[in-house]
């Protein structure tokens, strides 16, 4: 039996590797055998590890989740001011570079999935729990220090944030001409920047030709 350091790197290997096969070909094309071919290992090694196609995708999303968190924990342990902090956070989450987009890709493909399958619904929850817990507690040290003067429930803050990058991000992946990465980043940073006032957070006029869904 391979040593515990060996299996562990062979593990993340392969959940690196689903990643990169979901991201590319999409959560219901994924196959074992792209996976191996990927990783550099047998189809057989990939069962070791992970006895069903389901237990390995579910892992892999962990994966990506732990593997975003750990890439941006020096942002959320920076001395900086929360509002610095917030547009790093911003900066940082841009679909652009291989590694950020190919993880936005699988988190896309996730949301798709969890629409139909109670299962993901959990993961997804879980995930973004964790993850609106941890933009959350920006704005909460922002608003003990001052940094921030809008009011409100630090998660409903946070909540707006993280539905802005997701949703910005989504139309940038999909190739929209009106949202390109500039854009989302000029957007994304004018709201961080309005926390600085108190009536940040809270709803504007609306345009007559808004666009909008429905």
């Amino acid at each position: 039996m391979p040593r515990p350091s060996v299996e562990a790197e062979r593990k993340a290997q392969i959940l690196a590797s689903t990643c990169k096969v979901i991201a590319a070909e999409g959560f219901r094309h994924l196959r074992v055998s792209d996976v191996a071919k990927d990783a550099g290992v047998s189809g057989g090694t990939v069962h070791y590890y992970f006895e069903t196609k389901r237990e390995l995708t579910d892992a892999a999303f962990e994966h990506c989740f732990k593997v975003s968190v750990t890439r941006r924990r020096w942002i959320l342990e920076s001395d900086e001011p929360p509002l610095s902090r917030l547009r790093m956070v911003v900066e940082s989450y841009l679909p652009e570079g291989a590694e950020t987009v190919e993880a936005w890709k699988v988190w896309a493909e996730l949301w798709v999935e969890a629409i139909r399958s109670p299962e993901l619904q959990e993961l997804n929850e879980r995930f973004y729990g964790e993850w609106r817990d941890i933009v959350a507690s920006i704005f909460r040290d922002g608003q003990a220090s001052g940094d921030i003067l809008a009011p409100g429930d630090p998660v409903e803050l946070a909540n707006m944030m993280v539905s802005m990058l997701d949703g910005l991000a989504l139309q940038v992946l999909a190739g929209s001409k009106a949202m390109t990465v500039d854009t989302m980043r000029t957007t994304c940073l004018r709201f961080v920047d309005q926390l600085s006032t108190a009536n940040a957070g809270q709803p504007g006029p609306v345009a007559a030709n808004a666009p909008g869904i429905g």
